[in-house]
C-alpha cells in the first residue's frame, strides 16, 4: 500500500496537477455527468500554468504526494475561507486523499481564524465535503458554454 503526504504546491506541479484534474473529469466524471458536461467542463481547464498563476496570487494549494514526491491528489484554499479545486487522481482514488487534503486546509484556516469554509462542490466531491462537515446550502444550477450543469453550495462554520 502506498504511503502519501501532503505538502504545499510547487510551480513544477503546474503540468501533472493539469493533466490530473482533465483526466478526473474524464474518467471518474461520466459517474455523475453526462458526456457534453464533461466535456464542457474539462474544456475549462486548459491552461496547464493556471494553478502556478493562482499561487502566485495568494491561492494555498495542498498536494497530497505518494512516495515518490508525485501528486496524486490536490485541493486549493483562498484565504477568505473559500475551497476549490479539490481532485484526485483516478489511479488513486478509494484512498482517503480528499479527506486528508480538506483536513490540512481546515487546520490551515483555522491558524488564520477563518470562521467559515466554502465551496461549490460537484456531484463527484460532494461526498467528500460532507465527510468533512459541510452542509449543502442550495444546489446551483447553471450554464457553461451551452450546456446545463449543476454543483452544490456548501459551507462549514469554524468555531
Amino acid at each position: 500500500m502506498s504511503r502519501y503526504s501532503i505538502r504545499r504546491f510547487r510551480a513544477e506541479d503546474s503540468a501533472a496537477l493539469h493533466a490530473m484534474t482533465v483526466e478526473a473529469i474524464e474518467n471518474i466524471g461520466s459517474a455523475r455527468y453526462s458526456n457534453e458536461q464533461i466535456a464542457v467542463w474539462s474544456g475549462r481547464h486548459n491552461n496547464p500554468s493556471r494553478l502556478a498563476d493562482l499561487a502566485a496570487n495568494g491561492a494555498v494549494i495542498f498536494v497530497a504526494v505518494d512516495e515518490c514526491d508525485a501528486p496524486a491528489a490536490f485541493a486549493m484554499f483562498e484565504k477568505d475561507g473559500h475551497l476549490d479545486q479539490l481532485y484526485c487522481s483516478p489511479d488513486h482514488s478509494r484512498k482517503g486523499l480528499p479527506d486528508r487534503l480538506l483536513a490540512t486546509a481546515e487546520d490551515y484556516a483555522r491558524a488564520l481564524s477563518v470562521s467559515r469554509l466554502y465551496t461549490e462542490a460537484s456531484e463527484l466531491a460532494r461526498p467528500a465535503f460532507e465527510r468533512a462537515g459541510y452542509m449543502v446550502t442550495h444546489r446551483r444550477d447553471f450554464d457553461l458554454d451551452g450546456v446545463a450543469i449543476h454543483n452544490y453550495a456548501m459551507e462549514k462554520p469554524l468555531k
